[in-house]
């Protein structure tokens, strides 16, 4: 049945539209009028016939062509197109008729950020009213020219049709009439009915596929702009270290380069770190006279920390009272001393990097005589970066331009700005654009990496095999941070353990404790952070409890989850549960994967996990081959989603569901980083391997659930099960546990 327009009203709407001859402009919905005269539009360079304002995200030319803007960046996670394809799907538009180009910053736009998966739940519905209003504009347009009742046309493949006469006329002959309408009032617009969708949940290739395979500039490295200099910029290898000197005079005289001078920053691990930078003609000039530059440092008080030391002292302080409860319910000691069985286990993972493909990269140029600069970045997070250059450098908001460029990966990594301010700080000393590259060392050196971290657990089970007790103490980084006078430790992102975090809320006796290590390590988002090693910690130490009760794994999982539909959140930012979701992805993939139907031999398993991230409900089965050498092979992954009740680009989605799979598997065997002398040991991927094409053989079964619930993004919640479905795969296999990350740390060869 069509839902009625509700959540923008006729006024609004009509204030955030612009009309012109030649063309029908729509402005995005919920934008306030203080924005209309931000940056320049992307649509088009404006001409007579085609000078829209204010900054639409459809525009409909004489010629028929619809022009969509992407806001959103694209960090390979589909968006460019899964977003556009909502508008395209309300408008009637065939999808050949659309063209789609990437948005710059522009608050015109609302929010313009990717990350935690919320690109698609919070632009869906606003994008499915834009597009109907569209559509119903030029409906009454046809209406107008033909003297008939709108409720007798209709629009479909680009065009509006009246079926009484049989007469058409296309959207691009419609658009100059529609320019001169009213906006409708809400009770005017109807939303499709989503049983007559004909893109939406069809499969519909990335718009930059075709750049992307023949290799056309399209990414944040391939800027390239008149009278451009390329620089390179040289950190200490301790963090939070500052230079002493440097051999400018000689790195000055190297061929190609222009300038080689050192930045003083600040003391924000996150902001714009101490260093040399090195300006020349080509980023080959730039990057050999590198090789010659001598750096005396000030390492700082960090310069004595190792991997090695914050281990041990994790284990100490596992011995030791918490400093933080984030839990408590019921006495865990006394279910414990009454439980028919107990288990213990501590489980722990390294630091690791983003590692993503496109090193991070920056164009920026200063105008001195304006005092404005403008800015090319593949990030995910253009706000702020705009903010943080402010914060900076003094210069105002409204004399930031900032393109977003399309990123080579991004996993969180791009939400950092620190590669913004070096870009621009490097161009303010300079009179010319210039392009800032990291090589593949800074990318692992200098990294915002996902914490490590160490859990200390305790579980107990009843005689008839039900778990009765759960104590996580969990032993993190953090970072001290000043606020309104006073300095605290603040864990690093992904590195706050949450008390509602599962199985939290559904154990009378639970303990939850969090004890904070102070590191001088920057840490930011790793995609799905928290959960993307919460999940291998909590669901393999569930596989643990349920061999210790004799339970199959399965059922011991679906008893654990209660026969509450709704298990609500105690916290402030916690969400609701729904039990009843995450159940029914269970059994589906019980299902799916034929679990229990199977007799493996030894050296081969199956293992099954669940976890709630990112708004999705996601379960999987994962099966194995360990070798008697200890090598693991996953041989097939069935993955079963509910991220609500449509799927927008099944190819895109799939793509997601995949990825994730290769991309936790990945993570689960290979990298890890080393840090000795206060300084990451690990320098390119010879040192830091990643999963290859020839180990990439698993089959990957992708089962998407529509159900009732709003629709939900897919970049993370398919990625932290994987982990915890191996391990307890490779158990089933072996009879080893995985306690340690990576693989390579446990011996799994058998006899």
């Amino acid at each position: 049945m069509s839902a009625p327009l509700q959540s923008t009203t006729r006024r609004d709407f009509l204030r955030m539209s612009a009309f012109t001859g030649g063309g029908l402009v729509l402005a995005c919905m919920g934008v306030s009028s203080n924005h209309a005269n931000a940056a320049d539009t992307v649509i088009n360079k404006p001409t007579a016939a085609t000078d829209f304002t204010p900054h639409a995200l459809i525009r409909i030319g004489s010629d028929g062509t619809v022009t969509l803007v992407s806001k959103q960046p694209e960090i390979g996670q589909g968006i460019k197109t899964s977003l556009p394809m909502v508008i395209a799907e309300e408008l009637e538009v065939n999808w050949k008729d659309v063209r789609i180009i990437q948005g710059d910053l522009n608050p015109a736009y609302g929010s313009q950020g990717a990350g935690g998966s919320t690109s698609t739940p919070t632009n869906y519905n606003e994008f499915h009213r834009l597009g109907a209003t569209a559509r119903t504009m030029l409906i009454q347009a046809a209406a107008q020219i033909w003297h008939v009742a709108a409720s007798e046309c209709h629009a479909a493949d680009s065009a509006v049709h009246h079926a009484a006469s049989k007469r058409r006329l296309g959207f691009g002959e419609l658009a100059a009439i529609a320019a001169t309408l009213p906006v409708p009032d809400a009770k005017e617009v109807k939303l499709k009915d989503p049983a007559q969708f004909t893109l939406l949940g069809t499969r519909i290739g990335g718009v930059d596929n075709p750049a992307i395979v023949s290799g056309k500039p399209l990414f944040g490295i391939d800027i390239k702009l008149p009278g451009m200099l390329y620089a390179v910029y040289e950190k200490c290898p301790v963090f939070g270290g500052k230079v002493l000197s440097a051999n400018l005079d000689v790195i000055k005289k190297q061929p190609g380069v222009r300038d080689a001078f050192i930045i003083e920053g600040t003391d924000n691990l996150r902001g714009l770190m101490p260093g040399v930078a090195i300006v020349a003609d080509t980023t080959w000039a730039a990057f050999s006279a590198r090789k010659l530059l001598t750096v005396q440092w000030d390492e700082g008080q960090w310069a004595d920390t190792s991997w090695d030391s914050f281990s041990k002292q994790a284990k100490e302080l596992s011995h030791k009272p918490a400093t933080t409860t984030l839990r408590k319910d019921g006495d865990v000691a006394a279910a414990m001393s009454k439980a028919a069985k107990t288990v213990e286990a501590a489980y722990s993972y390294p630091f690791i990097s983003h590692a993503s493909m496109e090193p991070q990269n920056c164009t920026a140029a200063f105008d001195a005589a304006t005092g404005s600069v403008e800015i090319w970045a593949p990030t995910q997070l253009p706000e702020s970066g705009q903010a943080l250059v402010a914060d900076l450098f003094g210069i105002p908001k409204e004399k930031i331009r900032l393109h977003i460029i399309r990123s080579g990966g991004g996993f969180g990594r791009r939400l950092s700005s620190d590669f913004i301010v070096e870009a621009v700080a490097i161009a303010k000393l300079v009179k010319a654009p210039v392009k800032l590259t990291w090589s593949r060392e800074d990318d692992l050196r200098h990294d915002h990496y996902r914490a490590g971290g160490f859990h200390f657990l305790r579980g107990a089970v009843d005689a008839s095999g039900k778990l009765t007790a759960w104590h996580n103490h969990f032993v993190s980084f953090g970072n001290k941070v000043t606020r309104d006078g006073k300095t605290q430790l603040q864990a690093g992102s992904g590195g706050s353990l949450s008390g509602d975090e599962f199985p939290g809320r559904w154990l009378d006796n639970c303990l939850l404790e969090q004890t904070l290590m102070e590191c001088h390590i920057p840490m930011g988002p790793w995609r799905a952070p928290g959960s993307n090693v919460f999940a291998w910690v909590f669901h393999s130490f569930i596989d643990e409890l349920a061999h210790a009760a004799g339970q199959d794994p399965l059922a011991f999982r679906l008893a654990m989850l209660g026969d509450k539909e709704i298990m609500p959140g105690t916290g402030e930012r916690s969400q609701p549960y729904h039990v009843g979701r995450m159940k029914r992805v269970l059994q589906e993939v019980a299902d799916k994967s034929g679990w229990g139907k199977k007799k493996f031999p030894r050296g081969q398993g199956q293992g099954i996990a669940f976890h709630f991230s990112h708004r999705g409900y996601i379960a999987e089965v994962a099966e194995v081959t360990v070798s008697k050498k200890g090598e693991v092979t996953v041989d097939r992954v069935v993955v079963v989603t509910d991220i609500g009740a449509q799927i927008v680009n099944l190819s895109g989605a799939e793509h997601q569901v995949q990825g994730s799979v290769l991309d936790g598997i990945s993570t689960l065997k290979h990298p890890e980083l080393d840090i000795q002398k206060g300084r990451i040991v690990q320098s390119n991927f010879h040192e830091y391997p990643l999963l290859r094409i020839n180990d990439s053989k698993t089959k990957v079964e992708v089962h998407f659930l529509k159900t009732d619930f709003p629709v939900t993004g897919l970049g993370e919640p398919a990625f932290p099960p994987l982990a915890p479905a191996v391990c307890n795969a490779i158990f089933a296999a072996t009879g080893k546990r995985v306690r340690q990350l990576p693989l390579t740390h446990t011996d799994l060869s058998w006899e």
